[in-house]
């Protein structure tokens, strides 16, 4: 029963972490350049994956060898998060075509990984006070992972499946779509860089992290 308990809570933990502001916008802007359900269903689950392989590489790396991460290392993960919202969202304001489809490919997933970055580090100090066995911290993260994967799969199809019926009937929509998307990720990378240098203190002699 308590292992049972154990993969539940991981698994929805993993599925709230991916409802994220910051993943949400990020994903939304990468699906407004789709046309098929099925293939916003796969960037979500791509998304997912990149996520869950740095949650395990890097967040086991700081269970197994109890590294220490300061709040300086911590809020500069979180920070390449927020320029990649901003690169994002450039790419989609101007559009930019070439190479698109190597890019359609491999987005989502290096998505995934830079979110899996400044996740890790914070899913795994969460963990260590509570659980001392590395195999059943390394389960959590796994389990942690693989909610993720769900989570971010049902939330792209929740984002992409309206809009898309939508540009079924209007075709002039998915780009108006595209580059409302792109200038949300924008003005939000600029605020979460602005609240992780200036509020969090990354550019101050005072940082400040909270894990989450």
């Amino acid at each position: 029963m308590s292992l049972l308990l154990t993969f539940v809570t991981s698994l929805m933990l993993g599925m709230r972490h991916a409802t994220d502001p910051d993943h949400i916008v990020a994903v939304t802007t990468i699906v407004s350049r789709e046309r098929s359900v099925a293939k916003a269903a796969g960037i979500g689950a791509v998304w997912g994956i990149g996520h869950t392989m740095t949650l395990l590489l890097v967040g086991g790396s700081i269970i197994a060898f109890k590294i220490a991460v300061d709040a300086r290392l911590g809020l500069s993960l979180e920070l390449a998060v927020a320029v990649m919202l901003i690169v994002l969202g450039l790419l989609n304001l101007f559009d930019v075509r070439a190479g698109a489809r190597v890019i359609s490919a491999s987005r989502p997933l290096f998505v995934g990984i830079v979110h899996g970055l400044a996740g890790s580090a914070g899913a795994a100090l969460l963990i260590v006070p509570l659980i001392d066995d590395p195999r059943w911290a390394a389960l959590y993260l796994l389990t942690f992972g693989l909610g993720t994967i769900v989570g971010m799969t049902l939330v792209t199809l929740t984002v992409a499946v309206p809009s898309l019926v939508a540009s079924a009937r209007l075709p002039n929509l998915q780009r108006s779509l595209r580059l409302a998307s792109g200038a949300v990720s924008v003005v939000f990378g600029l605020y979460l860089a602005h609240k992780i240098g200036f509020g969090d203190g990354l550019f101050t002699s005072a940082p400040s992290w909270n894990p989450r």
